[in-house]
């Protein structure tokens, strides 16, 4: 976890969202996803203020609207799921523009969509103001299993290292004269697989042996120690403090 590693999602920038420790926006998140499952799906007007919340961070975060509303298309098929809920929930039938449609899974529907989107939501502004490798320090300060540290590590180094791999692989098969235009190429793609497969864990044993020999022992190094001050807490937790008086409200009123 010494070098940084910029992901897709990540939109460099110097907010004060920016600066806020990982594992305090970790921290955050998570609060928050919790209040927000936790309000009752009769509360509609709190889900509208959850959504002011998250709009007041990212304007804070400066990210823009339409990058935020572009990456929250990863939830279409839950939105599909949702959309079929009121036609295959059982109990009270209502007629909706000449559709019989479920009231438990209308509501169903808007729990899931709300709740939803807001977590969605506020996971996209957290990769947005976080880079991975800080995400990564944010949970060995938090105190993950290191094991589990380590595993995501691995997998956001090694990542990429595969992808190019595979774009080798395509660019020679395409060197040849080969397009996969149906099921008779499949055998091809197969093979290719196949052999990424062994390179990918042939280079693994490598990666593995070279660690050894450096004296890795089961727990990697702390380079940077991550700290955040009483202020830095503060000011990440406004959002989720923000959230539980809303979810109190809505289970009040």
């Amino acid at each position: 976890m010494g070098a940084g590693h910029a992901h897709r999602l990540y939109r460099h920038g110097h907010s004060a969202v920016h600066r806020l420790p990982p594992h305090c926006k970790l921290a955050a998140v998570l609060c928050f996803v919790i209040v927000v499952v936790s309000t009752p799906r009769e509360a509609a007007w709190a889900f509208g203020l959850y959504a002011l919340l998250l709009c007041a961070v990212a304007y804070t975060a400066r990210v823009p609207a339409g990058f935020l509303l572009k990456r929250l298309l990863i939830e279409i098929p839950f939105v599909a799921f949702a959309v079929l809920m009121p036609f295959v929930a059982e109990g009270e039938r209502v007629d909706v523009l000449g559709l019989s449609l479920s009231v438990n899974g209308l509501w169903g529907a808007w729990n899931v969509l709300a709740k939803g989107t807001l977590g969605v939501a506020a996971s996209v502004l957290l990769a947005s103001t976080t880079e991975l490798r800080e995400l990564l320090l944010g949970l060995q300060r938090l105190r993950l299993p290191p094991m589990l540290v380590q595993i995501a590590s691995f997998m956001v180094r090694y990542g990429d290292v595969i992808t190019d791999e595979m774009r080798r692989m395509r660019i020679a098969r395409e060197s040849r004269g080969f397009e996969a235009s149906g099921v008779r190429h499949w055998g091809v793609l197969a093979k290719s697989a196949g052999a990424l497969f062994i390179r990918s864990y042939e280079r693994g044993e490598r990666v593995h042996l070279a660690m050894m020999s450096r004296g890795y022992t089961g727990s990697m190094p702390v380079i940077d120690d991550v700290t955040a001050t009483r202020a830095q807490w503060s000011h990440a937790l406004a959002l989720p403090a923000a959230a539980l008086a809303v979810c109190l409200l809505g289970w009040t009123l």
